[in-house]
């Protein structure tokens, strides 16, 4: 917010079936015991079959917010498992059911066995292996030089179960290590699950700030590895709108291996996704998909209904629950392309009442972004947003972001000498792109304009009464949440 592969035991050879009947004698081979019957042999019993046998995870996302902004809280956690905060174990048995075996012992077959009838008994049985799917080994071997024998026996190794590098088990294996999950308390001891990822090898872990919010004034936080080792840690810095946030462990080991950032710019859609989190308390989750869309406007609650973070996502088919918010969204080749933040789904969550799941649409944080907020943060301790100095309209729009008459709080809605006021920008106008992005509502332009460093210089196209225009206009800089 591991999976282990079960194997299929493998059943028991099969005993070789009895040659026809009127299959001829042969002759008896060298070596036979005077007086024995060269034609006398034991058959075999038929063979015997083997026995039957996001956070997401704080609240839903959406492309742009509704009128009666910001959203609701999320509704509660399910009983069964999945991604935001709080988490239900699974009841009854375990996952793995098991397979029986059946083991029979062949009689010995008696010396002076005709070689034609031991070459028609190996034959039957290989067919008869061939109909059980194959895979089992058979030998023929000679006890002594007295008489021909046969013994059949099963193979005992799988084969070479080692990973390539670039599938998806190698991948896991060298990620999960980097991982953790993190439970964070408030001081009255609400709070839930959600996941991180090691950043540096100074015990910086990186991960959503709604995971990390209930912590962050005087609660309790804690990092646990899949090795089962775990740390106190506190928070460094937050950052509400981006929903980034950084912790640092206790005494942190000094083995700590930083997972490797990608570059989330060069990501395109169809390309591989793993996901690694702790869906609904399940640590150590991975689950796999293909990034589904780019630049994808979402806007998200932090929770608590007073807030909301903006993002251009990342869209990822790969399965992401409440408990996989704050994890690593991997490329194929184990790099971080984007920090695992939300999900869209039904109001229902199935199975019941209780929080949504995964649909499939699933959002993170490009890694680009992601990473300049992180490094701001463990500077010092604050975020610092990029801006253009102007109010627009939360309303959802096709549009674009119109820039409001009225100011929040009474101010300007055009900040006097603000890099707007600047580019000529006015009260009444509407963005319609910011350099090559379309931007159809309010959310979508905050999100975009956070993609972006203060000092950046973009372009601006906009509407004005009836007529587009163009302007460049260098961002500004907000420091702080407030």
């Amino acid at each position: 917010m591991s999976t282990e592969n079960e194997g299929t035991a493998v059943p028991p050879a099969p005993s070789a079936p009895p040659p026809p009947a009127d299959a001829p004698a042969a002759s008896a081979p060298q070596g036979a015991h005077p007086g024995s019957d060269p034609a006398a042999r034991d058959p075999y019993g038929p063979p015997a079959a083997p026995q039957a046998h996001h956070d997401a995870g704080a609240g839903e996302s959406s492309s742009a917010p509704d009128p009666s902004w910001p959203p609701p809280p999320p509704p509660s956690t399910p009983a069964y498992g999945g991604a935001g905060h709080g988490a239900a174990g699974h009841g009854g048995g375990g996952w793995g059911g098991g397979w029986g075996t059946t083991t029979h012992q062949q009689p010995v077959p008696k010396n002076g066995r005709g070689r034609g009838g031991l070459v028609a008994a190996v034959l039957a049985a290989a067919l008869v292996a061939g109909g059980l799917g194959g895979g089992l080994g058979y030998t023929l071997a000679r006890e002594n030089d007295s008489g021909g024998s046969t013994t059949v026996s099963s193979a005992t190794s799988g084969g070479n179960v080692k990973r390539d590098p670039g599938t998806v088990a190698a991948v896991a294996a060298a990620a999960l290590p980097s991982t953790v999950t993190i439970e964070a308390a408030s001081s009255s001891g609400e709070g839930g699950t959600g996941t991180g990822f090691v950043f540096d090898k100074q015990g910086h872990i990186v991960t959503n700030n709604h995971v990390v919010a209930d912590a962050v004034d005087g609660g309790n936080l804690s990092a646990t590895f899949p090795d089962g080792k775990k740390y106190e840690a506190e928070v460094v810095g937050n950052a509400q709108g981006y929903d980034v946030a950084v912790i640092k462990l206790k005494n942190a080991p000094s083995d700590l291996k930083p997972l490797t950032l990608g570059n989330s710019d060069d990501v395109a859609v169809g390309d591989s996704t793993i996901a690694i989190g702790a869906p609904f308390g399940l640590s150590n989750t991975v689950t796999t998909g293909i990034i589904s869309a780019k630049n994808r406007p979402v806007a998200s609650s932090d929770g608590s209904g007073s807030k909301a973070s903006y993002m251009s996502a990342l869209q990822t088919d790969a399965s992401i629950n409440p408990g996989n918010s704050g994890g690593p969204l991997l490329d194929a080749q184990g790099n971080v392309i984007g920090i695992n933040s939300a999900i869209q789904s039904t109001s229902n969550g199935g199975f019941g009442t209780g929080q949504a799941g995964s649909i499939g649409l699933g959002f993170a944080i490009p890694i680009n972004q992601a990473k300049y907020v992180a490094q701001e943060l463990i500077r010092t301790g604050k975020p610092v947003y990029a801006k253009i100095g102007a109010s627009v309209s939360l309303e959802d729009a096709t549009s674009g972001a119109k820039i409001t008459e009225q100011g929040v709080g009474g101010t300007e809605p055009v900040d006097p000498g603000g890099p707007a006021d600047k580019a000529g920008l006015k009260p009444g106008d509407v963005i319609t792109k910011l350099d090559d992005r379309v931007i159809d509502s309010g959310p979508t332009l905050i999100g975009e304009i956070w993609t972006h460093k203060p000092g950046d210089e973009v372009t601006i196209t906009y509407e004005r009464g009836g007529k587009e225009h163009t302007t460049e206009l260098t961002l500004g800089s907000r420091v702080g949440d407030s």
